[in-house]
């Protein structure tokens, strides 16, 4: 195991919690688009870093878990993190390609299950990977 992935998947879960935060942050503000608004702009970067972030996060853990014990356990949790992973960017994927994002559209993203899953995922692996 090379200590640059257990980093890069760090890296990675720092972005997505990030963005969730400001997520929540612009929810708040009720606007009814992000065009013109400063935190539109804020909001578009917010959701290119969170998309970054998700694309490759599954190999980046089993890059970082190779070497891991219990492996079994490891194993079936990268595939637990691919499955939620790929339902919340495909949430997050399609919402940064509207043209106009309201907060209460964000609200309804931030209030989507898969993620809410992804999230719990980052945190336990977060966890499990300073151990």
């Amino acid at each position: 195991m090379t200590t640059l992935a257990p980093d890069e998947v760090r890296a990675r879960i720092d972005a997505i919690e990030e963005g969730y935060e400001f997520f929540l942050a612009y929810a708040a503000q009720g606007l009814t688009t992000d065009q013109g608004a400063k935190a539109g702009g804020q909001l578009r970067d917010f959701l290119k870093r969170v998309i970054i972030a998700l694309d490759g996060l599954p190999a980046q853990l089993e890059a970082a878990t190779a070497d891991m014990e219990p492996k079994d356990a490891w194993h079936d949790m990268v595939g637990v993190l691919r499955a939620d992973a790929g339902a919340a960017l495909a949430a997050v994927r399609l919402v940064a390609a509207r043209p106009g994002i309201s907060s209460q559209l964000v609200d309804n993203l931030n209030a989507n299950i898969h993620l809410r899953a992804l999230l719990t995922d980052l945190f336990l692996i977060d966890d499990l990977l300073d151990r």
